[in-house]
């Protein structure tokens, strides 16, 4: 699909590199950026946590949330701004449920850990439900929610954000555009995943499109005095707007009950802009359930069910056109970026060789990918 400027759209919805920027091959991008986490501080298995998470949503086409976080992540770490070394642990817990304290850690690490504690009591307790609190930016829910798919578990994640998001009929900016994430196993078929944001577009792609200097579509923000605009920067000092008017409102509100009500994290204003606070952590918060399949429905009659409904979901589309299922233009995108690469934005690449402690480039290797070097 062409965009009206003539850029290129990912299969995800996203924009996405001209075809002529670099292809770089998935294990490449993830080893140099955990190199580039563990100079600044990370240690290397955390190092290699967040950089999986990152370069699987270039994969997947959601190259907002992708390696181009890197440097702030870097600045953050270096101001000391992100625990290092946190102790994620249970505060709180009572037969399922548990309050998970991440000690101001990297979001990808407290959540990669607290979902670690979640998984441990499944077989006991078949549903749990884990609030999480001191965390950040944890990047892409579908990467954490499909992990847990991949278990036999159903997985509901809700995450809360920055303060981008005025309330529906409100002026000042209170909510965060709060993604909400699904996933369940489909048996032989990859999962279903739904990975979105309460506002009409994540925040993150908002902040790509600035820094390539594309403009935004309408109807996906307004600047600071509440006038739509296309302009990414005006955007960027006003307001996201939320999806489908108050119904996108009140979803972004439920989310903010569950990651911080629940949870003790902080909420609304009081949660930490990831790129303009630079003196203070985070605080953002988390809440996921995850749900075994077994203890509703034995595993090979779900995977029956989930079988049909994919097909008769298939079948009601018209003879010239496809019904998607949730996440499987995201999974297309990423099986094709497997085998050619992923395509980095030149900015991208430069600010990640500035980082980088080794001496050759991004694009160096190709480790199999196909297409250009």
């Amino acid at each position: 699909m062409k965009a009206t400027d003539g850029r290129t759209r990912d299969d995800a919805g996203g924009s996405v590199p001209h075809n002529e920027n670099p292809l770089v091959s998935s294990v490449r991008l993830q080893g140099y950026c955990a190199s580039i986490l563990s100079a600044a501080g990370l240690p290397d298995a955390d190092a290699r946590i967040v950089a999986s998470s990152l370069v699987d949503a270039n994969l997947r086409g959601v190259h907002s949330h992708g390696v181009s976080r890197i440097p702030i992540y870097v600045d953050r770490l270096r101001r000391g701004l992100v625990n290092t070394d946190p102790q994620v642990k249970v505060v709180r817990e009572a037969g399922g449920t548990l309050v998970v304290d991440g000690d101001n850690g990297m979001g990808q690490v407290v959540l990669q850990r607290s979902l670690e504690l979640g998984l441990q009591r499944v077989p006991e307790h078949r549903t749990v439900s884990v609030a999480v609190r001191g965390s950040n930016h944890y990047g892409s829910g579908a990467y954490f929610a499909r992990q847990a798919a991949a278990s036999g578990l159903a997985m509901f994640l809700y995450g809360n954000a920055p303060a981008t998001m005025a309330a529906f009929g409100g002026r000042d900016r209170f909510l965060g555009t709060n993604p909400y994430t699904f996933a369940v196993p489909a048996g032989d078929r990859e999962p279903m995943v739904l990975d979105m944001a309460t506002s009409v577009v994540a925040r993150g792609k908002i902040i790509a499109a600035a820094q390539l200097g594309y403009p935004i579509p309408e109807g996906w923000a307004v600047d600071e005095n509440g006038v739509a605009t296309t302009d990414a920067e005006a955007a960027l000092a006003g307001s996201v707007l939320p999806f489908g008017g108050p119904k996108g409102y009140g979803i972004a509100l439920i989310v903010e009950v569950m990651a911080a009500m629940f949870s003790g994290a902080h909420s609304g204003p009081q949660v930490g802009d990831l790129y303009e606070d630079l003196d203070r952590p985070q605080g953002v918060g988390a809440f996921f359930t995850l749900h075994d399949i077994e203890a509703f429905v034995p595993a090979n009659e779900f995977a029956e069910r989930m079988e049909w409904l994919y097909e008769a979901i298939k079948k009601s589309g018209p003879p010239d056109g496809e019904v998607l299922l949730p996440g499987e233009l995201e999974e297309r995108a990423a099986q094709r970026q497997l085998r050619e690469g992923i395509a980095v934005p030149p900015a991208v690449i430069a600010q990640l060789e500035e980082l980088s402690p080794e001496s050759s480039p991004v694009t160096s290797q190709t480790d199999g990918a196909h297409g250009r070097k």
